[in-house]
Order: structure tokens, then C-alpha cells, then sequence
């Protein structure tokens, strides 16, 4: 299948391109400034010239807290944007592959959700990235939302690199690491969801799917796994979400399931444990 990915630089984005072309696939890379989702008239451009059959839009406003002063933006990008891609498809005939997010809920229910749960974004992140969803299925009936959560990779900046980071800095300074011990989630290997996506290609269904590892665990348990594979010698401590206040606020139990990805028998997903390990891997050969 030709395949147009669209944010091809970005952590998911570049793994897309590597993956597909390994399977197979006839890979057509863009990313800023080529191409601007926000407009219209450049998103119309970008597939006409390509003529894909399927397009993966992994270009996002994606910094939480920045969303919340940068409202327009947020939407701008992560609604408008995830709505002209759709457009722009229909109208060749491609297929749509869109990320989306745990933040669409609130994470209040304290259980595992399913695509049938009602949404309830707390930030303008999630509130923009739920209208996206919207807007894609709006304009096009072909298709496939993939929800993700706790994204890591190779490429990018992300939790696991951050808290390495921050870890080798006090590690030896007698500081302790606080975590917040309260959100909950599943941190999912950016390559791991490239391959479900891609086991997708093919299945004639559309609409929302969750797209995670399997399992969870705390951002503490997270945060304590990273440092204990990375050998830094420092005490991590729980805290709470109220000990350390983001501008955003965060799904509070955010798990989602892949009830409909397993339901069609085309769930790929492993534990979150079994992926991290395998990411460790990858990064020794970079």
C-alpha cells in the first residue's frame, strides 16, 4: 500500500516510516514546514501531489501543559488539522490512520476504558485532540482513530528520557526523585504501536480503537522501572498529584483497553515490561 505519513520526524512518526517500509510498503514522507495541517489548501496540496492510499497523521500539538496557554493553537492543529488530513483523504480516496489520546478522558471511573466510554477531556490538550476525533469522523467514513497513551521511543523527548535525565543529575547529591504515585496508565513503545496500526491496514473497520501495551501501572512504578534498567543509583519516592501541580491536569486512572482491537483478533499489543525491554534493546543499536 502507498502510504502517506504525515509529522514524519516526529517520535512516532519516524518509526512509521521505518516500520511500514519494512513491511512492505510504499512510504511517502512529510512533516513541517512541507506541510502545515492547520491549513487546508497545503493538507489538499500534500495528498494530491502524493496520491496515497492510506495516510498516518502523526502530527500533533503535543506538549499538555503548553496547550493550556496556547489554546488557539491546540486546536488549531490538533482539531482543524486532524479534520482537513480527513477531508483531504476522502476526497483521493485514502484510508485515515489518526492518533489520538488518553486525555480525551478523565480518568475518574477508576477502571479500565473501553471506546464506549463517554468521553471527559480536563485539559485544552485533551478538549482539542476529542474535537479532532470528531472532526475526522466527520469527514470521512473511512477511518481509524487509534487512541494511545504514555507514548516513548527512540526519537523525541519523553518521560523515559526525562526522568533518566533528571535521575543522573542527583544521583550521588543525596536528593531523592519524587513521583507522583496517583496516575495511572500504560506506557506504550512507539514501534509497538506502529505495528498495530499496520496490522489495520487491511480490516475493513472504522471509528475509535484503543491502541496501548498491555497492563499498567503508577507514573512512580514507571518512573522506578526506568531508573532500575538504567543502573542509576537514587532513592525514588511517591508523592501525589497535589504535591506536584501541572498546568494541566492529567487522567487520573487512564487505562485504556483494546476491547475492540481484540474483539476482531487483531490486537498486537504485549505488557508494557516486554515492550520497555524491547526499546532497550533498540536503543543499543543506535
Amino acid at each position: 500500500m502507498k502510504l502517506l505519513v504525515i509529522g514524519c520526524k516526529g517520535q512516532l512518526g519516524s518509526d512509521m516510516v521505518v516500520l511500514a517500509r519494512k513491511a512492505g510498503h510504499e512510504v511517502v514522507c512529510t512533516d513541517t514546514p512541507d506541510i502545515d495541517i492547520a491549513d487546508a489548501h497545503s493538507v489538499k496540496a500534500a495528498l494530491m501531489r502524493c496520491d496515497p492510499e492510506g495516510v498516518v497523521n502523526c502530527a500533533a500539538y503535543t506538549n499538555v501543559d503548553g496547550c493550556e496557554t496556547n489554546r488557539e493553537l491546540a486546536f488549531a492543529v490538533n482539531a482543524a488539522g486532524a479534520g482537513n488530513v480527513a477531508a483531504a483523504a476522502d476526497a483521493v480516496g485514502a484510508l485515515t490512520m489518526h492518533i489520538s489520546t488518553d486525555f480525551v478522558f478523565d480518568g475518574l471511573l477508576g477502571r479500565s476504558l473501553t471506546e464506549s466510554d463517554t468521553p471527559n477531556p480536563q485539559s485544552v490538550y485533551g478538549k482539542s485532540k476529542l474535537e479532532g476525533e470528531r472532526l475526522v469522523l466527520a469527514n470521512t467514513r473511512r477511518a481509524q482513530i487509534f487512541r494511545i497513551a504514555w507514548l516513548y521511543g527512540l526519537h523525541g523527548n519523553n518521560f523515559v528520557k526525562n526522568i533518566r535525565a533528571i535521575a543522573q543529575k542527583k544521583s550521588g547529591s543525596g536528593e531523592v526523585l519524587k513521583v507522583v504515585d496517583d496516575q495511572f496508565g500504560t506506557p506504550t513503545f512507539t514501534r509497538e504501536v506502529c505495528r498495530q496500526i499496520l496490522a489495520m491496514l487491511s480490516v475493513g473497520e472504522y471509528g475509535v480503537f484503543h491502541g496501548t501495551a498491555e497492563g499498567y501501572c503508577s507514573k512512580f512504578d514507571f518512573a522506578r522501572h526506568i531508573i532500575k534498567k538504567a543502573g542509576i543509583p537514587l532513592e525514588i519516592v511517591p508523592c501525589t498529584t497535589d504535591e506536584f501541580p501541572m498546568p494541566a491536569r492529567r487522567p487520573v486512572f487512564g487505562v485504556l483497553e483494546n476491547s475492540r482491537l481484540k474483539a476482531l483478533g487483531k490486537n498486537v499489543m504485549v505488557d508494557w515490561k516486554a515492550a520497555f525491554e524491547e526499546f532497550l534493546e533498540a536503543e543499543k543499536k543506535i
